[in-house]
């Protein structure tokens, strides 16, 4: 079989070396298409590909259409709202994700950018620190269950609410389980979320649940840039000067957040969470095992479109 990595933003040397390794032991040959800057080289590129292998690039209907011996594809990463599902689905392709692969990095980040915004940014001044503060987590799968053991090392007091988790788990890790959305908001010093770009989640965090927050409260966003209604946020931070947002997904607005909240804003120049050279490689490599897998037995472990 063919297996094509596809990655406008290329794997680490040491990911694709993993990759072509686990590809060639299992009896499969492996193309690369990188850096590429025309969508019309990856439709001619996934022309006569068995499997495919992407990170933030858009598997559209397009994409799957030109596909024609197309029988999976595997993001690379946690976050599939990338890939059209639907469009796998009417095909026959089976699409996965990487699940807990990346989630160390990400957790790592959203705690430095907690420091980071209680310091100043790193800037002059008195800062506060995060021991004894109060951390809610909406969400509490992979990422979301790092941060908050790593935020109770630290000191702090974790909340956390998943609606798919019974209570037993979450508490099991040492957090409290947040009765509902609203008491997470409204009992939390710092809000960090974990959630998807789904349907029922884009533009579901703005004035609502974000004015609920105690004084000086920080939201933190590591998932998705659509989760946030950007236009509630900044009118609710204009009102309350008190709160602060920090983002690894920029959001539309960036340079108008910059310019009026000065230090209760941040984000970052690209987004980070993924981007340590440890999650790199476990996610190009995780993507290429599941694939083999597939080829070999059938195993549809981490399939999104059942």
């Amino acid at each position: 079989m063919k297996i094509l990595v596809a990655t406008q933003k290329p794997f680490a040397k040491a990911a694709v070396d993993g990759i072509r390794k686990i590809a060639a032991d299992n009896g499969h040959s492996l193309a690369l298409l990188e850096k590429y800057t025309d969508n019309s080289e990856l439709l001619a590129a996934v022309a006569d590909a068995d499997a495919l292998i992407v990170r933030s690039d858009k598997v559209t209907a397009e994409v799957v259409a030109a596909a024609k011996k197309l029988k999976i594809v595997v993001r690379a990463g946690a976050g599939f709202d990338n890939l059209d599902l639907a469009a796998c689905t009417a095909a026959g392709v089976v699409a996965m994700n990487t699940p807990g692969q990346n989630a160390n990095a990400v957790a790592e980040l959203a705690l430095g950018l907690m420091i980071f915004m209680n310091r100043n940014q790193f800037t002059p001044g008195t800062g506060a620190e995060l021991q004894g503060k109060t951390l809610g987590i909406q969400a509490y799968g992979n990422v979301g269950r790092l941060v908050g053991q790593k935020a109770m090392a630290l000191g702090m007091k974790v909340l956390a609410f998943d609606p798919y988790l019974p209570a037993e788990k979450i508490e099991a890790t040492g957090a409290k389980v947040a009765p509902s959305l609203e008491a997470l908001y409204e009992n939390s010093d710092f809000v960090s979320l974990h959630i998807p770009a789904t349907p029922e989640t884009k533009g579901s965090i703005g004035r609502r649940l974000v004015g609920l927050m105690p004084k000086g409260g920080c939201l933190i966003n590591t998932a998705r840039k659509e989760v946030i209604n950007e236009d509630e946020l900044f009118a609710l931070m204009a009102g309350r000067e008190d709160l602060r947002y920090v983002a690894d997904v920029a959001p539309d607005r960036a340079a108008e957040f910059a310019e009026a909240y000065g230090k209760r804003y941040f984000g970052t120049p690209k987004k980070m969470g993924a981007e340590t050279a440890e999650a790199n490689v476990n996610a190009g490599l995780a993507a290429a095992t599941q694939i083999c897998k597939f080829f070999a037995t059938g195993d549809r472990t981490f399939q999104l479109n059942r």
